[in-house]
């Protein structure tokens, strides 16, 4: 064979090669919801504070190869859930289907009508302030490429707390944390 037939098998193979990634492909291993679309932030319990309050969430793709990056899409499926043994502020069960929060297609939830309050004031006098705890929420996960993420809690706070000694302004949770 001559050395141009040689240097040219061997520049097609390296090609080939190259363009194959050497037979390593980036194959989707999880899936992450998050509040944010610049970073994969796993988030704590989320609240939809206040009639008609947003919160957007995306998912994010982890990859075999390090890399993560958002997934947007008809394929990705955003499923909503009241989170077993969930209650409002009065101890009535959250209704079912999650009638108080809406999710759409794209993962924005709202806060809609009927307003609740899944945080609950375990204070006791001689308290002036609120001792607040999560007596409910929703779950929320997406799916795609037969991955499902793990939940993440959304507790809402659109409707005005119980008004009491330990409570004098009626707040429903813990005040907003800037994001």
């Amino acid at each position: 064979m001559r050395r141009t037939n040689i240097f040219a098998a061997l520049a097609c193979a390296f090609l080939v090669f190259s363009l194959l990634g050497c037979g390593t492909t980036a194959h989707l291993q999880s899936i992450q919801l998050s509040s944010s679309n610049t970073t994969e932030v796993t988030p704590g319990t989320l609240d939809l504070d206040g009639e008609g309050a947003q919160l957007q969430l995306y998912t994010w793709g982890n990859y075999s190869n390090g890399k993560s990056q958002i997934l947007n899409g008809t394929d990705v499926v955003y499923q909503i859930a009241i989170t077993p043994g969930s209650v409002d502020q009065f101890d009535d069960p959250l209704p079912t289907p999650p009638q108080t929060v809406q999710l759409t297609t794209s993962g924005q939830l709202t806060a809609v009508q009927p307003f609740i309050c899944t945080w609950v004031n375990s204070a006791q006098p001689p308290a002036t302030s609120p001792a607040w705890g999560l007596s409910g929420s929703y779950m929320v996960t997406s799916t795609t490429q037969g991955k499902t993420s793990p939940p993440v809690y959304v507790a809402v706070a659109s409707q005005a707390g119980i008004t009491n000694t330990t409570n004098p302004t009626g707040e429903c949770g813990p005040p907003p944390t800037a994001p």
